[in-house]
């Protein structure tokens, strides 16, 4: 336990070191996000490159504090990868169909690496098609989720945590290490990119969050009591997988490309209800915490109560979802800072 806090709190202080210089190389040579008078709204340029001192806290912590091992590096290439097609993609050079290819090959190097899924009853092409989709699907939410200062990263150390404490029960080191490697590196990230936020992660940020939760959460163990379980990793997960669900049920209904920016998400539709952007965002890190409390829970109680449990989530999203589809986001203007990728793929607004 002692290794593992340390572990947090060498990522947690070389991101609070390296975040700043990440910051003044993005100023130096440009690499910023400008206001646009559509989706981004920020009073000035905002730099990049808040993802890559992300990763380089998590790689050194880890190297400093944990042996690697055959799946862990699996997991560091995959992730390397999903950063360097991040930082291109911030750049604005890389279409949808080519980052989509860019993501697919670092989800084939975790499958070659033995990372993915494993349902005993299942066959094993379906086990890999399982996993493409799932990651595919993590990567992307957390992209999605990127919309608002500190709010995939807050998101992302929530579910992080959740699932070390899963990590820990099971003893499982490895997934221990790397997801508390990945708390401290978003925590001192959000010390910048609180509102207002002075550096955004941009999409190798929000990329690496959900590959490597995404994986993280795949390869933990959760049926040991019974065949519910296998929805808690889904329930932590459960706020950036929510509100892209939502996101794409409403594009779906208005007939746009999920990917094309627009005031859909639940972040935005908080905002126009009124809410603050610190009172969404914390409500948001309520609402992420509370689903991964749920689904600790379902691993925890017998099987007749975790289908219960998990019934009434689904209902509980399900009501909220019909609610937020009510807010009208078609007049006025709501500033939110905030940092996805460019509009040609999904959201960047700021603050006004």
């Amino acid at each position: 336990m002692i290794l593992l806090t340390l572990t947090f709190v060498v990522a947690m202080l070389l991101s609070i070191y390296g975040v700043p210089i990440a910051r003044l190389a993005a100023l130096k040579f440009g690499i910023v996000d400008n206001p646009d008078g559509r989706l981004k709204h920020q009073r000035e340029p905002v730099p990049y490159l808040g993802g890559l001192a992300i990763y380089l806290a998590f790689l050194v912590s880890l190297a400093f504090t944990f042996e690697f091992r055959q799946d862990v590096l699996g997991i560091v290439l995959s992730g390397t990868l999903i950063v360097m097609l991040g930082l291109i993609d911030d750049f604005g050079v890389l279409s949808p169909g080519t980052k989509l290819a860019g993501q697919f090959l670092a989800v084939f190097v975790l499958i070659k690496s033995g990372i993915r899924i494993e349902i005993a009853s299942l066959p094993d092409w379906v086990d890999i098609v399982l996993t493409v989709f799932w990651m595919i699907g993590i990567i992307n939410a957390f992209n999605l989720l990127d919309i608002m200062d500190g709010l995939s990263a807050g998101v992302g150390v929530i579910s992080a945590a959740f699932l070390c404490v899963v990590a820990i029960l099971n003893g499982d080191q490895a997934i221990a290490f790397m997801l508390a490697a990945l708390m401290g590196s978003l925590l001192g990230f959000l010390r910048y990119n609180w509102r207002p936020a002075s550096i955004y992660m941009g999409d190798s940020g929000a990329m690496f969050i959900g590959l490597m939760l995404g994986a993280l959460s795949m390869i933990g163990k959760y049926t040991t009591g019974h065949s519910v379980s296998l929805l808690t990793p889904v329930l932590i997960l459960g706020m950036p997988i929510f509100d892209t669900l939502f996101v794409m049920y409403i594009r779906f209904l208005r007939g746009l490309p999920v990917f094309l920016g627009s005031p859909d998400h639940l972040a935005i539709r908080l905002r126009h209800w009124g809410l603050s952007v610190t009172q969404v965002v914390l409500l948001s890190y309520l609402g992420a915490a509370l689903l991964g409390g749920i689904g600790l829970l379902v691993m925890a109680v017998p099987q007749d109560l975790a289908v219960v449990l998990s019934g009434v989530t689904v209902l509980c999203l399900a009501v909220a979802a019909v609610a937020l589809t009510r807010v009208n986001v078609s007049t006025g203007t709501v500033a939110v800072s905030t940092e996805a990728v460019p509009a040609r793929s999904t959201e960047r607004t700021g603050v006004v």
